[in-house]
């Protein structure tokens, strides 16, 4: 009789915890927040150090979120094949119990993501499934430090616990999901509209580049030739050809300028790395501003689509034009650098007085940069750190990428 009379009670109790999770649940709309919230409830019917639901993320990755302690389980996906939890979502298992998970084998496997457990001494584990329409979603896992605490009862309270979960932060899953899958829409949609203006400015650009063109050939060149052409018909005087040859000297040398700066010939010629140490010494000089050049990419820039080597060098190259013109610098320190498996990156640094004083033509620049950026997919920084500095970084996938660096001195 009064064993009746105990199961009656606990039925009672477990019924009265049951339904205070439930009302719990019901005002929250996001997951760590109703796991935080039933928490404390939990804790009356079983003990923990650590409570977590585990959830499917795709066929072969698992997303935990954790209550009190924070570990690795949390802070990223983890590959089914690792996971201590491994047997209960292949089926193999419908619950699993651990007196001392730290000398459990189906939790401390080679190459399992074990370190929570034995960074937390989480040492008695009971885990049950939780299933929505039949379907395994994710697991249920309590975790205590005190050993052989947990049994078969456990088991039972458990996935009583479960069951009531399960159909809440599924739903709460749905929901996360789909506002993660908005947000990337409305990325996409936004680069596709960033891409458009970009390319709109670009051409604007282009346009204002060729009119420059236009104007040096007609202002000085062609002047300067016209001039020459009046000399050489000239027969009244003598030709002087030392002036003449001075003259067709300093033609020929306002014509390189201007075919160099449409068309980056030392670029094709000599590499990336040469091309901007180049610039960057005629743009800068050496006397009043000191320049460096740091390449560290083994030519990986150089092996990039033609396209979007040539973005990169006008990129760095009005990175330097704006450190000369604008930034009053005593130093300008170039760096380029591809770390295996990564991004590319390039980073122009100056010590001058930063973007603040620079004025409308520093700010045409940049966006002039950003253009070319956003065309070619990628991301471009910008930042006063005692001085300015640019780094432009170009992911793996797309062929580049980018380094910190710390402020000149």
């Amino acid at each position: 009789m009064k064993d009746d009379v105990a199961k009656a009670v606990a039925a009672l109790h477990t019924r009265d915890i049951l339904l205070r999770i439930s009302a719990h649940l019901a005002r929250e709309t996001e997951i760590q927040a109703a796991l935080t919230t039933v928490a404390d409830v939990v804790a009356e019917v079983l003990p923990h150090t650590h409570f977590d639901i585990c959830l499917s993320d795709g066929p072969d990755w698992l997303v935990s979120y954790e209550v009190g302690i924070k570990t690795r389980w949390s802070r990223r996906r983890t590959r089914l094949g690792n996971s201590p939890l491994r047997a209960l979502f292949s089926g193999e298992l419908d619950h699993m119990i651990c007196s001392n998970a730290m000398e459990d084998p189906r939790q401390t496997f080679s190459g399992a993501t074990s370190e929570p457990i034995f960074n937390h001494a989480l040492r008695s584990r009971v885990h049950v499934g939780m299933k929505v329409m039949g379907q395994l979603i994710g697991t249920l896992n309590i975790s205590h430090s005190q050993v052989g605490l947990f049994d078969e009862t456990s088991v039972e309270i458990a996935q009583h616990l479960a069951d009531v979960l399960a159909p809440y932060f599924h739903a709460l899953r749905l929901i996360e999901r789909a506002q993660r899958d908005a947000r990337e829409r409305s990325m996409v949609k936004s680069r596709e509209e960033g891409l458009r203006q970009g390319a709109s400015r670009l051409t604007q650009a282009l346009e204002q580049e060729r009119q420059r063109i236009g104007m040096d050939l007609h202002d000085q060149t062609l002047a300067d030739l016209t001039r020459i052409l009046r000399q050489v018909g000239e027969q009244a005087q003598p030709l002087d050809r030392a002036a003449l040859n001075d003259g067709l000297s300093a033609c020929i040398r306002d014509l390189r300028r201007i075919i160099d700066e449409a068309v980056p010939s030392q670029l094709v010629l000599f590499g990336f790395a040469h091309a901007v140490e180049e610039h960057a010494i005629k743009a800068i000089g050496a006397d009043a501003c000191a320049v460096t050049v740091d390449d560290r990419t083994g030519g990986a820039i150089d092996r990039l689509d033609p396209t979007v080597r040539t973005a990169l060098y006008r990129i760095t190259q009005e990175a330097v034009n704006n450190a000369a013109r604008h930034a009053n610098a005593s130093l300008v320190a170039i760096e380029m650098d591809h770390a295996p498996s990564g991004p590319l990156c390039i980073s122009v640094r100056d010590n001058g007085i930063g973007m603040a004083h620079g004025g409308g033509a520093r700010r045409s620049g940049l966006l002039h940069m950003e253009t070319r950026a956003r065309l070619i997919l990628a991301e471009l920084d910008i930042r006063e750190d005692a001085g300015t500095c640019v780094t432009l970084t170009l992911t793996q996938d797309r062929g580049a990428t980018t380094t910190g660096i710390g402020p000149l001195v």
